[in-house]
């Protein structure tokens, strides 16, 4: 293992995500990782604010050697969660190797299932359906994230109790537009709409994905390409992120979302209620190594005291800090810490 490290901060551009299967391989512009002898990888940044005990309080008996490594992908929301891992550690009187910034889901994912890693915060669908090569995602929540943990258990990996977040595709419409759309709410509202405003904007690969755009639309009752449902001159196609926007200028009524966008707040942007339970559930949780867990099964109740906060709401105002603030991940994480009373200042 790596010994902690420090660098200064550097401010960083916001960072744009794409889907590995459904969801990642995001980047940060200006943020790399170098190649280092031992572990062999590094992050660029590691930048973490020093921290103090909170409600998190340190550890009894934890000897002064007690070291793990939290890991984590390189997008916003990771990159939030990643420095809350490594500071819930720290604070409970853990050293912490900082390997956050990993470049993709399955790097981070190797650093796990090797026992490079000892920490990450992963979400139940992307485990569900790109690690262990499931078909069909699970839509109710605690099913998941239940069918994810004894699957994973298999790989050395034990999933704590999972967050409230979940990260997953969602429909938002301009919340100005509501009243003048018969006060829609949920997606099978869209149904009782005149058929000219069921305009979509849509993602290119959420319109083409085996499990986008045409079964949401079948299992709403408004099939895409008939006359009577969606037709096609009413769904359009743009680049990642680019929805948002569109959405936002009434370029159409409903669009393709993330849940945990911060975009959402700063457009103002509703989200509709999935009230058929079609997409697939993408709570995030914290995922320990079997051994480590069992070295230090402390951790488990370190962690469960920082799950309820991590909320789709709580994660939208803090990407949003980060992507449209400019502010570093790092020191949006602390600040949400010591709100919470989780952590203080030293």
């Amino acid at each position: 293992m790596l010994p902690r490290t420090t660098s200064a901060p550097s401010k960083a551009a916001p960072a744009s995500r794409s889907r590995l299967g459904r969801r990642e391989f995001g980047a940060l512009a200006g943020l790399a990782l170098l190649p280092l002898a031992g572990c062999g990888l590094r992050p660029a940044t590691a930048y973490t604010p020093e921290v103090a005990p909170g409600s998190i309080q340190p550890v009894d008996g934890l000897p002064d050697d007690a070291t793990i490594t939290v890991t984590g992908k390189n997008f916003t929301e990771q990159l939030i969660l990643g420095k809350i891992g490594v500071l819930a550690a720290q604070a409970a009187g853990f050293t912490v190797n900082d390997l956050t910034n990993v470049p993709g889901s399955v790097p981070a994912r190797e650093l796990m299932t090797s026992g490079s890693a000892d920490m990450t915060w992963e979400y139940t669908g992307t485990a569900w359906l790109t690690y262990l090569g499931e078909t069909e995602g699970i839509p109710d929540k605690q099913e998941q994230w239940e069918a994810v943990r004894e699957a994973d258990a298999a790989n050395g990996l034990t999933w704590l109790e999972p967050a409230p977040l979940n990260n997953t595709y969602a429909f938002a419409v301009r919340t100005e537009a509501i009243e003048e759309l018969g006060g829609v709410s949920t997606l099978s509202d869209l149904a009782e709409l005149p058929v000219e405003e069921r305009t979509l904007c849509v993602e290119a690969e959420f319109n083409s994905r085996a499990d986008g755009l045409l079964p949401m639309l079948e299992t709403y009752g408004i099939p895409r390409g008939d006359a009577d449902g969606v037709p096609a001159d009413n769904i359009s196609i743009y680049d990642t992120g680019a929805v948002y926007t569109a959405t936002d200028r009434g370029s159409c009524n409903f669009g393709e979302v993330f849940t945990t966008d911060g975009r959402l707040d700063s457009l103002d942007l509703t989200v509709l209620e999935d009230d058929l339970g079609f997409f697939p559930a993408y709570n995030v949780a914290p995922v320990l190594n079997s051994t480590t867990l069992e070295t230090y099964p402390q951790l488990a109740d370190v962690y469960a005291q920082v799950t309820p906060f991590i909320t789709d709401e709580a994660l939208r105002e803090l990407n949003l800090r980060v992507d449209e603030g400019g502010e570093l991940p790092a020191d949006v994480a602390f600040e949400f810490m010591v709100e919470q009373g989780l952590v203080t200042e030293p």
